[in-house]
């Protein structure tokens, strides 16, 4: 399979981090398994194996199609609509 490029990355820019952990696992009590921290707006949020899955919730929400690891050591990118890890 040749490598798909994506393009939603020209979205991305400089963003600060919502919190230092889920904003909606933190208002409502509830526990999250990793960070995900949008690349548009800085919104973290957690993943698909947690209960909320939030930051998946935000890409529908917002249509902001790509967010990156907020966990420590780790680098990698997603693109929602392509659903593609990216550089």
């Amino acid at each position: 399979m040749p490598n798909r490029i994506c393009e939603h990355l020209a979205e991305v820019g400089p963003v600060e981090p919502s919190g230092s952990g889920c904003v909606e696992c933190l208002a409502s009590g509830s526990a999250w398994v990793h960070l995900r921290m949008c690349l548009v707006c800085g919104h973290v949020g957690c993943c698909d194996s947690s209960p909320g899955k939030h930051a998946t919730m935000h890409y529908h929400e917002s249509g902001h199609p790509t967010m990156q690891s907020a966990e420590p050591g780790e680098t990698w990118r997603w693109c929602y609509i392509d659903q593609i890890l990216v550089d």
